[in-house]
């Protein structure tokens, strides 16, 4: 008895020693995790991820980015059954433990012990997932585990149940980057939660616990079983709904299918410069926070713009025939539909143009093709009427081609990717507001935006700007220049010649016919008279860098590398009456909650605003030709055009007024020239619109490379690019007025509709007279240049800038 008691003794010695060092050890251990535990305080605060809303002008929806799809709820915003699906399929005892199951840990445990399963279900409850979702990693680990116990048990400490099941709800991961239970509800089913069917609620709940292989659109068979097995049958045995209910439920055909974000406008482009300078504003989370960023895009107009430069490149490729399909693939003899649609994965559609493969042609010049919905599709002989030939004598079986819908009914045609690319920037002219844009034929084709990143020459659509700057040297619309030969000759001895599109020379000539008409000669004369350095100077003042345009006599035939954009900019000038507007896209950011965080306030163009462009007058003697005695001292008591224009004092405070560039005198005379340049010059295709304020200028340069035409009409400004990305001609004859003009006026009919007619009425300060045979408006400090003229030859002074052309 005696060495059983000693034998006791000891045991309880050797217990109480375990037991003192495992307290120690679980203390330390404890003391250790609990020490890095994070502040559960912040889940109060917590920001969920949310993308980036980006909306039209009107409110319509134009892009989302983001990495995840996610839409925050309340818990007043859950229906009951759909709470209890989830407590059904986690943590049926989440409103009766304090945030940790004590029985679905032993049970854990147990498994653990009896079992050689390193990972046992059980013993995570709702509250344990919250913890491990916004706080630990997805180490499997008893430490991890110890913490996640701990943090649960803090976390109830400090939030009601509620607003732990809101956090679980909110965060989970329900596949294919649908974060929170809105947005896997929108995105399988397209519905908000208040309109989920009991079978729709069960498969969502059955979603998380294996969101990649067991969502519904992945696996619809493993998501039916565990909505039907588990989930459905939990809530029927735990009595949330009755075992009829249930059956009816499972008894529901899985149709869970993606479902995106219903985008109204289609500019992506556009959103593509959004999400650049949200970036740039806000940083490179911007994307995450929910922001709703409103632009300043005109749904309307841009659905006009896409399709004008659609249509216009279709027009332009159809021109130039048919060039061949686009690839070639060896078919087996029985392939069927499914097996031709594989081909065409990774091949995505360009504006309306959708890939499909041949699968035979037939003796009536038909061709059946197979899209990558494995639809079967016949192309009538008809279909490649463009062509000239029927499909079956331009493809064969296995040809990869593109086909788009006609405008009747079920038809279809034939067609193909135009070599040629395009830009269409428009602006409002008064504010400098992005209106529409479009920066090439396709954006899934290719994401270069040419509206804003091709740099290319405008050819004649440049002459304006060297007008306005000959005008503020006291040129006029009836100053007379020569339209005749000119060699220059630079300091190595080679010489330029250059000529007009076309040849042939016209004489002397008034600076609005030579407009009208697009004569080169006269644009080079006006350059060499007025100096490269000061056009250069005054140029900039448009919105160009200097150093972007040439320094030497080739700029007159704009032979600068410009942006479609940059180009609509400087043409705002004009239009609204000299003043210099920046571009802006963004009107304002709203965050998740509706709080505005910025606002646009745009500087305005103002007409009667001071400000006048300046500069001394030049010598009036160009080739020879002297087109007028050198300014005269003004009459005493005449009024300055400072004073002539006094300045308006803006209604609103806030209101900002944009710079002036140019004399709003000189802006008058150009859109008076270049509303002739539509009524009777090369232009004159824009007549069709039946509008007096439309005015604009085409452009072209060497061998056709680019095409453009950029012009106003109403309150707004439009510049239309075509060229290749390659550099090589567009072809014979595909002047600006043939290639880009037709784009214009396609996009102008719409944005223009029910806008008034735009005014250009004289500013103060000018002068009506007859001079050289024609009446005009002129600046009253030029009169005395004008009253005299003298057309004898006269020795040209020798300018160092002028010389310099290469």
């Amino acid at each position: 008895m005696t060495r059983l008691r000693r034998w006791l003794r000891w045991m309880l010695v050797v217990f109480l020693v375990l037991a003192l060092i495992g307290a120690a050890v679980a203390g330390g251990l404890y003391y250790a995790i609990s020490a890095r535990l994070p502040d559960v305080q912040t889940l109060r605060d917590i920001e969920m991820q949310e993308p980036m809303y980006v909306y039209a002008a009107d409110g319509q929806l134009m892009a989302v980015f983001g990495e995840s799809r996610r839409t925050p709820i309340t818990m007043k915003e859950v229906p009951e059954r759909l709470k209890q699906a989830f407590l059904a399929t986690e943590d049926a005892r989440f409103y009766e433990h304090g945030g940790v199951d004590y029985k679905g840990i032993a049970r854990a445990v147990w498994l653990l012990a009896t079992t050689n399963d390193k990972r046992v279900p059980g013993g995570s409850t709702i509250t344990q997932q919250v913890a491990r979702q916004f706080f630990l990693s997805s180490e499997y680990s008893y430490t991890r585990k110890l913490a996640e116990i701990l943090l649960a048990r803090k976390i109830e400490q400090e939030l009601s149940k509620d607003e732990i099941f809101e956090l679980y709800l909110n965060k989970s991961f329900f596949g294919n980057r649908s974060y929170g239970v809105a947005a896997a509800a929108q995105f399988y089913y397209g519905k908000t939660l208040a309109e989920l069917d009991l079978d729709e609620m069960a498969s969502l709940a059955g979603i998380p616990k294996f969101p990649s292989s067991g969502n519904p659109i992945s696996n619809p068979e493993r998501a039916r079983e565990r909505r039907d097995f588990y989930v459905l049958q939990r809530m029927a045995n735990l009595g949330f709904i009755s075992q009829a209910e249930a059956d009816a439920a499972k008894a529901v055909p899985m149709h869970a299918t993606a479902h995106e974000p219903p985008v109204q406008v289609d500019a992506p482009y556009v959103a593509e410069l959004v999400r650049q300078e949200m970036i740039a504003r806000f940083g490179g989370d911007v994307l995450n926070k929910g922001y709703h960023v409103t632009t300043t895009i005109n749904a309307e107009m841009q659905a006009a713009a896409n399709l004008a430069v659609r249509d216009g490149l279709l027009q332009y490729d159809h021109r130039h025939g048919w060039h061949g399909v686009e690839q070639q693939v060896q078919l087996g003899a029985g392939d069927d539909a499914a097996a031709l649609a594989g081909h065409l994965r990774g091949i995505s559609a360009q504006s309306g143009l959708l890939p499909a493969i041949v699968a035979s042609t037939g003796a009536d010049g038909s061709a059946t093709v197979v899209l990558a919905n494995r639809t079967e599709v016949v192309l009538p002989a008809s279909a490649a009427k463009w062509t000239n030939k029927t499909p079956a004598k331009l493809v064969q079986r296995g040809d990869i081609v593109r086909v788009r819908t006609g405008e009747k009914e079920g038809q279809w045609l034939l067609d193909q990717i135009p070599r040629g690319q395009s830009a269409l920037v428009s602006l409002d002219a008064q504010n400098g507001a992005l209106k529409a844009l479009v920066g090439g034929f396709s954006f899934s084709g290719n994401k270069f935006n040419r509206a804003t990143q091709a740099r290319r020459q405008p050819g004649s659509s440049f002459k304006p700007f060297i007008y306005a700057a000959a005008f503020d040297k006291g040129f006029n619309p009836a100053s007379i220049v020569l339209d005749a030969p000119v060699v220059f000759r630079d300091r190595r001895g080679k010489t330029w010649q250059p000529q007009n599109d076309g040849g042939g020379f016209r004489g002397p000539m008034r600076l609005r016919e030579a407009l009208v008409q697009s004569r080169n000669l006269v644009s080079v004369r006006l350059l060499d008279g007025m100096g490269v350095e000061y056009a250069r100077k005054y140029i900039s003042e448009f919105g160009f860098a200097e150093a972007e345009l040439p320094p030497n006599l080739s700029m007159s035939l704009g032979t600068a590398s410009l942006t479609p954009l940059s180009v609509a900019r400087g043409y705002a000038v004009f239009a609204n009456g000299g003043s210099r507007v920046d571009t802006w896209l963004i009107d304002q950011v709203s965050d998740r909650d509706g709080n505005l965080v910025f606002k646009e306030n745009p500087a305005r163009a103002c007409r009667e605003c001071v400000g006048t462009s300046g500069g001394a007058p030049v010598s009036q003697v160009v080739d020879g030709f002297n087109f007028g005695a050198a300014a005269a001292p003004a009459p005493a008591g005449a009024p300055t055009p400072e004073q002539a224009a006094a300045p308006v004092v803006p209604v609103d405070p806030n209101a900002r007024t944009a710079p002036r560039a140019i004399d709003a005198r000189t802006a008058y005379q150009l859109v008076s020239m270049m509303r002739d340049v539509v009524q009777r010059g090369t232009g004159t295709a824009a007549k069709v619109l039946g509008r007096e304020d439309v005015g604009g200028k085409t452009g072209s340069t060497n061998d056709h490379r680019d095409a453009w035409f950029s012009g106003f009409g109403g309150p707004y400004v439009t510049t239309v690019w075509v060229g290749r990305d390659d550099f090589r001609s567009l072809g014979y004859r595909e002047y600006g007025g043939r290639a880009a003009l037709p784009i214009w006026i396609d996009y102008m009919r719409v944005a223009m509709k029910d806008t008034p007619v735009a005014q250009n009425e004289p500013p103060t300060g000018m002068v009506q007279a007859t001079l050289n045979g024609a009446t005009e408006w002129v600046k009253v400090e030029d009169m005395e240049k004008l009253a005299e003229y003298d057309f004898n030859t006269q020795t040209q002074q020798a300018d160092d800038a002028a010389f310099d052309i290469f």
